[in-house]
């Protein structure tokens, strides 16, 4: 077997009715259901300009920084609704897509992109009613050369990433939901975003309860002083 440069054509997939259940919740509220130790760097944003969030699972990708064959290669794999999450090490001294690829995607009906890296085409890419995450752009191409794997487990902006694994995208970023826990946390999710929103109205009204600051600060035993600096 030659690690490294190896394609797996078949992954663990979630159930549909679970990825779809997680498409209209934010990603901040799923996050704040883990720990908050889900998101992906902060460096891969949004780049184009979906009208809907995006939701999917993971076809991962392990490519060298600058490189694409693989990519190419996960895309004649890519199923309606899966997400293409690429692996660079961060690297960035070449785009790895631009729109033709894009455009592809859409006509397969993915769910969308995630590259710890550049891509191009930004006037086009940017106006596109489909999910792309980046870290940028710049109009340097990408090699077609490899080596690279598909379907193996990768590390996608410092988190992990399973085949299989539901991602979820919107304006904040990219969060990495396993798909073995997927239902678990599917299940405090949904209330937690309900109790969100209400926390969210009361704000606006000024009903908020604040008294928890209160409190915290006495658990943690800080000084209050009525008084100014002196120095």
């Amino acid at each position: 077997m030659s690690v490294g440069n190896r394609v797996y054509l078949k992954r663990q997939l979630p159930a549909k009715e679970l990825v779809k259940a997680f498409r209209d919740l934010a990603t901040a509220n799923v996050a704040d259901c883990m720990g908050r130790l889900c998101a992906m760097h902060h460096s891969i944003q949004l780049v184009s300009s979906p009208r809907k969030n995006m939701c999917g699972a993971a076809l991962t990708v392990r490519a060298r920084a600058g490189d694409n064959l693989m990519i190419h290669k996960a895309l004649d794999m890519a199923e309606e609704g899966d997400v293409i999450v690429v692996e660079t090490g961060f690297g960035e001294p070449n785009s790895l897509v631009g729109e033709i690829i894009m455009n592809n995607a859409i006509f397969r009906k993915m769910a969308g992109f995630v590259f710890d890296a550049p891509i191009r085409d930004k006037d086009t890419i940017c106006k596109m009613d489909f999910p792309v995450f980046a870290t940028g752009f710049t109009p340097g191409g990408p090699y077609k050369e490899g080596p690279g794997e598909i379907n193996v487990p990768i590390s996608c902006g410092n988190m992990a990433v399973l085949p299989g694994d539901i991602i979820l995208g919107d304006a904040d970023g990219v969060i990495v939901i396993p798909r073995c826990d997927a239902k678990a946390i599917l299940e405090e999710a949904i209330p937690f975003s309900q109790a969100d929103q209400a926390k969210l109205k009361k704000a606006a009204d000024g009903t908020w309860d604040r008294s928890w600051v209160a409190k915290q600060l006495e658990k943690n035993k800080v000084e209050i002083i009525d008084d100014f600096y002196r120095m």
